[in-house]
């Protein structure tokens, strides 16, 4: 039971239906295309456009997303991965030659085709009930109308307009001042593309004038982008992966995402005995990070599009794999370098789910990558470019080198768990780098601290990155200590790291109950 003098929030609970998403106006679009008679498939497609207008430096037209639907009546997982491709025409040498080590990533050459819209387009097709005209109606109003900026959205836009160039400047910043709380947001010329798209479907989008407006304002930019690779743009129904964490089974989609990651970050972590462990004492946060460490070296070794390289998928799922990096981990002592130990082993975004009242679950997240993706927009209807191909390496041979028509490697996952071989909660954690790993922070919190979803959210969290070890300022002064004390160079953070969503299937009594990240502005709403 939540302890009410604690702060933190209550879960949501109802019969029927439910979405948890990062704004309450997309959570409540969604729940009345539910009482409408729409399924989850068309109720997450109104949500997630909506939030195209509420959330514009977290997603938009012009990013990727990747979906799992359980169709109700059936415990059957679907993947649909929907990010697009890189140009034909990308050629890693020329970035190299252009002085670059990485990818940049608020350059054209980290623009890479969107694959999101036409993934919409297929999932209404093939699971909704309802059709574009009316799944895209409230996006059409809000875009034309407008949404006030939320706290959560204020709050980035101070920290991230500064990338915004050229024509993003002037459609995403008010008579050219960084909007603030309460200020309402409006993108009449993104309302006409979501007209196109509901009336011509995927062809409103990738062929005609506003394909034409997205690639001449690529190549005004020096991109390499054409008409044929906004043409050739499909999204791809792909067989899920899943792993198992003490019991509970764990539902991810293959890459070129990295959900293989959390799996194998599960996989380790259940070498050791986490549940005696304090939940936010420097013993679990230190073997978290440490285990995050070498799960995610394995990530930027293997994981790529598929379709081009052989992404080493067995290796990284295999319990021998886990328990060989398990070994490498000194639970009295950081790790200095985490890609020199596992070599003998080895040779910004939003998210939503809905479950409707026939138990259709859908988990869908939806991002341009960084907090408004390249900063870069096209010159006509002001659709911001994504940032995806910064998800490549530069590295020569490297799976995931950047290279024309592939896929990069995408940090966004959607998810699933499962108990008994049926679906009991679709998540996802926002974040960036740190959804693998948070994760299996939820999945762990709640198995191995009996904590309800939205317990878990309310908590602290840590995450070990490049610079360090990353803690949010509600970490004891001591655990501090204690993680300096292990060799850990502890960052505190100055803003909250990530956000999540759930909506826990109660079979018991014939609920729902929802949970919304308190670090950001939505909800979790039912019926």
């Amino acid at each position: 039971m939540r302890n009410f003098s604690s702060l933190g929030r209550s879960t949501v609970i109802a019969s029927n239906g439910m979405c948890a998403t990062s704004h309450p106006l997309a959570a409540k679009v969604a729940v009345q295309m539910l009482e409408r008679g729409g399924n989850a498939v068309d109720a997450a497609i109104a949500a997630a456009m909506v939030l195209n207008i509420a959330e514009p430096q977290m997603t938009g037209l012009g990013g990727d997303c990747f979906v799992l639907v359980k169709p109700a009546g059936s415990e059957e997982i679907i993947g649909l991965n929907g990010s697009g491709r890189a140009p034909t025409a990308l050629d890693a040498d020329a970035i190299r030659t252009a002085g670059h080590s990485v990818m940049p990533a608020h350059d054209v050459e980290a623009v890479t085709v969107p694959g999101a819209v036409d993934a919409m387009v297929k999932l209404s097709k093939d699971f909704g009930k309802m059709g574009l005209k009316e799944t895209l109606a409230p996006a059409i109003h809000y875009a034309q109308q407008g949404i006030p900026i939320g706290a959560r959205t204020a709050f980035d836009y101070q920290n991230s307009a500064q990338f915004l160039k050229g024509v993003a400047k002037d459609t995403y910043l008010l008579n050219g001042q960084i909007p603030t709380e309460g200020q309402v947001f409006r993108a009449p010329q993104q309302s006409e593309v979501l007209r196109r798209i509901a009336m011509e479907g995927r062809a409103g989008f990738y062929e005609g004038e506003v394909a034409e407006d997205m690639v001449n304002s690529l190549i005004a930019l020096g991109g390499c982008h054409t008409l044929d690779d906004f043409a050739a743009t499909e999204c791809t129904y792909v067989e899920p992966i899943s792993g198992t964490y003490r019991g509970m089974g764990l539902v991810e989609l293959p890459p070129n995402g990295q959900g293989a990651t959390a799996i194998l970050l599960g996989n380790i972590l259940e070498q050791f005995d986490v549940a005696s462990m304090e939940p936010f004492g420097v013993a679990r946060t230190h073997l978290e990070a440490e285990a995050t460490k070498l799960a995610y070296d394995a990530r930027n070794r293997f994981i790529a599009d598929p379709t081009d390289q052989d992404v080493r998928l067995t290796h990284m799922l295999s319990d021998e794999t886990a328990q060989q990096l398990a070994a490498l981990i000194d639970i009295d002592r950081a790790m200095k370098s985490p890609a020199a130990l596992s070599e003998t082993v080895h040779k910004e975004t939003v998210y939503l789910t809905v479950v409707d009242s026939d138990r259709m679950a859908v988990s869908l997240i939806y991002s341009i990558f960084n907090s408004f993706g390249t900063g870069l927009a096209s010159n006509k209807f002001g659709l911001l470019f994504q940032s995806r191909g910064s998800g490549f390496t530069l590295q020569r041979g490297h799976p995931n080198e950047a290279g024309g028509g592939k896929r990069p490697m995408h940090t966004i996952i959607p998810a699933m768990l499962k108990k008994d071989g049926k679906v009991i909660m679709p998540f996802g954690v926002m974040g960036g780098q740190y959804q693998s790993t948070g994760h299996m922070r939820m999945v762990s919190n709640i198995v191995d601290f009996g904590m309800s979803p939205q317990e878990s959210m309310d908590t602290p969290r840590s995450f070990a990155d490049a610079s360090g070890l990353a803690v949010e300022n509600r970490y004891s002064a001591e655990t501090q200590a204690g993680l300096q004390a292990l060799g850990h160079k502890v960052n505190v953070l100055g803003k909250p790291l990530g956000g999540a969503q759930a909506i826990l299937i109660d079979e018991v009594n014939g609920v729902l109950r929802g949970a919304s990240d308190p670090r950001k502005d939505g909800c979790a709403i039912g019926y």
